[in-house]
């Protein structure tokens, strides 16, 4: 399964490693696009110069893990595609060029279903994703969310509960199913 990652999943650091660490696992393809990569870096500008520094390092690691992630959307595609926010149409013209089968955002109002559905795409958030990807593989998904968590208690200092952690990085349906199934 391809899944075209929007900016607003990249940016929050618990969401994107968890996204990521299963992507790492095999659980899916990640796609973006250098349009989408620049929106996170200049997104991390809001808290400080460093951020943004930091979020370059980040993109650079992430393109050199997953070298044909990156695609670029066709003209055609963005002259013909409308979004009720035109500055999103980058966004789905991505899904298209890379194939994707979802379109991972947490801005459903911008991303019509049925819009998406004409293209062959699904729109999901993260939540959503992960909680179905926990149903089909539990093992996987405690582990990856294991490695963010102790890297997120390393960074910050402090002890972080998993379902105060998830709630915190917007996937509270998963941080319960974690917690149901027996906090790794």
């Amino acid at each position: 399964m391809k899944v075209l990652l929007d900016a607003c999943v990249l940016y929050p650091t618990v969401m994107r490693e968890v996204l990521i660490g299963c992507a790492k696992e095999g659980l899916f393809v990640p796609l973006w696009s250098p349009r989408i990569l620049e929106e996170w870096a200049r997104a991390a500008v809001k808290l400080g110069p460093e951020q943004e520094l930091f979020a370059r390092g980040e993109i650079a690691s992430l393109n050199a893990g997953f070298p044909k992630a990156c695609v670029t959307p066709r003209d055609g595609d963005m002259a013909r595609l409308w979004l009720p926010d035109e500055n999103d149409i980058h966004v789905l013209a991505a899904a298209i060029a890379g194939g994707a089968d979802v379109l991972l955002t947490m801005n459903n109002a911008d991303f019509p279903r049925h819009t998406l559905a004409e293209e062959g795409l699904r729109r999901e958030t993260p939540d959503a994703l992960l909680r179905d990807l926990f149903d089909r593989h539990p093992a996987v998904l405690r582990a990856v969310v294991t490695r963010v968590r102790t890297e997120a208690e390393r960074l910050s200092g402090q002890d972080w509960p998993l379902r105060k952690l998830m709630r915190k990085a917007r996937l509270p349906r998963l941080g319960k199913a974690l917690e149901l199934w027996g906090d790794p």
